[in-house]
């Protein structure tokens, strides 16, 4: 298959950018687009993905906005690099990537998000993040994982976003079990599931054990839909993040989903072995009042 219409995924964190700046400095596309003799409904397709971008321009519009060298030179080659689809990263101890995730769910109408391993990113609470984060890399600072763990609790600003996008979590049953972190925050992790499922917009559902074999077992991803552009899948492992944009990635994913919710435990069912965990992680000398 080839690739989808639009632009690539580099030129649209360009084109985001290009608004963000330009807001910053209290301007309109009018005032842009006067200072570069052009018209206010070109800057406002560039920023908004509907026109394709172009090296000289962008760097044209970046010296009127007076925007610092490093960060000139990082998106116009960005914008160099456009044509070629996906988005490969490979990154030390702090994920870059994090941020044009945070964009795309940010602009997305409909979150999917598949975890064998972890709860979803967007449903953790802190003390969850903070620990799987130190366990996963020990060469963090204090204040490295403190960034990421408030990184992580601002993606999940979306659930209450008007509109809020459609946000469907699976994960595998091993992950409500696995003793990864001190008990309180485990119970306080399952909970947190069960606040979350009450929203009209989330779902949340289960992979029992019992499922056997199934597209799940190929690993994590999120997939993103908007309203006005192409998916884009987001994977990130062992120092790796991609976003995945051609045809032939996006429909892998649509029916690895497809395949993966066919063995899922149905989201009411999903929560009651949520409530079942919990259950037994309550001694008699912890219970509640």
């Amino acid at each position: 298959m080839g690739n989808r219409k639009g632009i690539s995924v580099r030129q649209r964190r360009v084109s985001a950018q290009l608004r963000v700046l330009r807001l910053e400095r209290g301007l309109t596309c009018k005032d842009v687009a006067d200072a570069l003799d052009c018209s206010e409904s070109k800057i406002s397709r560039m920023e908004t993905g509907v026109r394709g971008l172009y090296a000289d321009e962008v760097s044209a519009i970046l010296g009127f906005l007076k925007v610092p060298a490093q960060i000139r030179h990082e998106l116009v080659a960005l914008v160099r690099d456009g044509e070629e689809r996906n988005w490969h990263e490979i990154h030390g101890k702090l994920p870059p990537n994090w941020k044009e995730l945070m964009q795309f769910e940010t602009d997305a109408v409909s979150i999917r998000n598949y975890e064998p391993l972890l709860f979803p990113g967007l449903a953790q609470v802190p003390d969850y993040s903070r620990s799987i984060i130190r366990g996963g890399n020990p060469k963090l600072t204090d204040a490295e994982i403190a960034s990421l763990v408030a990184t992580r609790m601002t993606r999940q600003v979306i659930f209450s976003r008007r509109p809020a996008p459609n946000i469907h979590l699976v994960m595998d049953e091993t992950v409500l079990w696995r003793p990864v972190c001190a008990t309180e925050i485990r119970r306080a992790q399952l909970r947190n599931l069960l606040n979350l499922s009450e929203r009209r917009n989330v779902t949340i559902q289960v992979v029992p054990f019992t499922a056997g074999a199934n597209p799940g077992l190929e690993g994590p991803f999120v997939a993103l839909d908007f309203a006005a552009d192409h998916s884009v899948v987001y994977m990130d492992s062992r120092g790796t993040s991609s976003f995945l944009e051609e045809d032939a990635h996006i429909d892998r994913v649509k029916v690895s989903w497809q395949g993966i919710l066919a063995v899922a435990l149905s989201p009411e069912e999903s929560m009651r072995l949520v409530a079942h965990v919990i259950g037994t992680l309550t001694g008699p000398e912890e219970q509640e009042p």
